[in-house]
């Protein structure tokens, strides 16, 4: 057995794009629309996990956009995605001034949440050891729910 991808519905494309790949830094890999299904699939790697060849051997993020609109409830419902990175403060801090919120700071060195534009939460986890409480996320407060 091998892990293929995780798939979410979005809302906004452009947002959703704008987010995981202009903010967060996943890399587009491959992209399917399909006009008799009236839907986009949008597929999205770490940069890590990129080999660059558009092929299923990296773990994906899978986007699905339904051209007619739909309403989305329960996001919280799906759990959260994960993801290992280099520095979390630093991404924490790249994140914030792209103007998205930290709910749950890294306050330990080693775990943040954030959401999506559609809900979904996000695990941002430190690769290697947790880094050494630092300010301004030691005394950081939660804001809302991850």
């Amino acid at each position: 057995m091998r892990y293929l991808h995780t798939m979410i519905r979005v809302t906004d494309l452009d947002a959703s794009l704008d987010f995981f790949v202009n903010k967060l830094g996943l890399v587009e890999v491959r992209r399917h629309e399909s006009e008799k299904g009236r839907y986009t699939l949008v597929f999205l790697a770490a940069p890590k996990d990129d080999k660059g060849n558009k092929t299923f051997d990296a773990p994906l993020l899978e986007l699905t956009y339904n051209w007619d609109p739909e309403v989305y409830t329960g996001g919280r419902n799906f759990g959260h995605l994960a993801y290992r990175v280099d520095n979390i403060y630093e991404l924490c801090e790249k994140l914030m001034k792209a103007g998205v919120t930290i709910n749950r700071p890294p306050r330990d060195g080693n775990m943040a949440f954030i959401r999506t534009p559609d809900q979904i939460s996000i695990e941002l986890l430190q690769d290697g050891p947790p880094l050494p409480p630092a300010e301004p996320w030691a005394s950081m407060p939660n804001t809302g729910v991850w």
